[in-house]
Order: structure tokens, then sequence, then C-alpha cells
């Protein structure tokens, strides 16, 4: 049986790996990337460039800094590159946020 950590008792390189992921996604237009993965599963740059009204370089440059962190996953099917969560546990943090966000 495996054994289960009580809340607030994680390690240091537990730590050090959460902060890591919180820090790639710390900026409004990956938080809006991935509110839209965690919604609709798989997206073209051109689509999530529509979604959330930013240009093509820009998003770009996001989807691939957290490409690079492990965040995200990619898949190219023909001349289109789809990406998707590949951590879709981080649908729980962009939970805690909506109910933190609220809260004020």
């Amino acid at each position: 049986m495996k054994e289960t950590k009580a809340k607030g008792n994680l390690d240091a390189e537990q730590l050090e790996f959460a902060a890591s992921i919180l820090k790639a996604v710390a900026h409004p237009i990956r938080l809006s990337i991935l509110q839209l993965l965690d919604r609709e599963e798989r997206l073209s740059v051109n689509e999530i460039c529509k979604k959330i009204n930013s240009e093509q370089s820009l998003t770009s440059h996001h989807l691939s800094n957290m490409k690079l962190k492990g965040i995200l996953g990619s898949k190219r099917e023909g001349q289109r590159v789809y990406y998707y969560l590949k951590l879709p546990a981080l649908n729980n943090l962009l939970g805690c946020l909506e109910t933190c966000v609220n809260c004020f």
C-alpha cells in the first residue's frame, strides 16, 4: 500500500518541482493557454491565437517555453502542430487559482 503524505509535507525536491511549474505558468497568456487546453484538449497555434486574441509570435514563444518545461506536449499532423496538456493535473491548479481569485 502506498503511503500518502499529509498536505503541506512536500520534500525539498517536490517543492523545487512545484516552484518550477509555478514559474513556468506565471503569466496571463500562459494561464489563458492552460485554461483553453484544459477545456479543449488540443489546439493549434492559430486556434489558440484567435481564442486569446494574441499575436502568433508571442503565443508561439509561450507555447515553446511551456513545452520545454514539460508542461505541454505537441503533435504534428500535416502542416499543423497541435498542443496539449502534458500534465493534466494542472487543471487542479487552475481550479485552485479560480477559487483564490474569487475570494478577493
